[in-house]
């Protein structure tokens, strides 16, 4: 298993995000108690609307299979992601 930090770019559609959001958190919260989703949260600066999540998986194949049941990206509401191996080191990491 490795750790892939997830970087989300947002489309301008704030309301139906917000209102989608509830679904979005109970997805990824389902993903934390599997031990998938390490870490994850929305961008509060003025940058482009985004989001890190953070995955323990065993492929980038495997990430992406996932991203593609994440109700935002269903909704079309994430214009672009990247996924990246990331080896971070840390206490919530061990």
């Amino acid at each position: 298993m490795s750790l892939y930090a997830i970087h989300y770019v947002y489309d301008e559609r704030a309301a139906e995000r917000e209102e989608m959001r509830p679904v979005h958190r109970a997805w990824m919260l389902g993903l934390a108690e599997l031990g998938i989703a390490k870490v994850f949260g929305r961008y509060e600066d003025d940058s482009e609307p985004g989001a890190l999540l953070v995955f323990d998986a065993d492929g980038p194949e495997e990430v992406e299979a996932m991203l593609a049941q994440d109700p935002y990206q269903k909704a079309g509401l994430v214009v672009r992601h990247s996924v990246r191996t990331w080896p971070a080191g840390g206490p919530w990491t061990a």
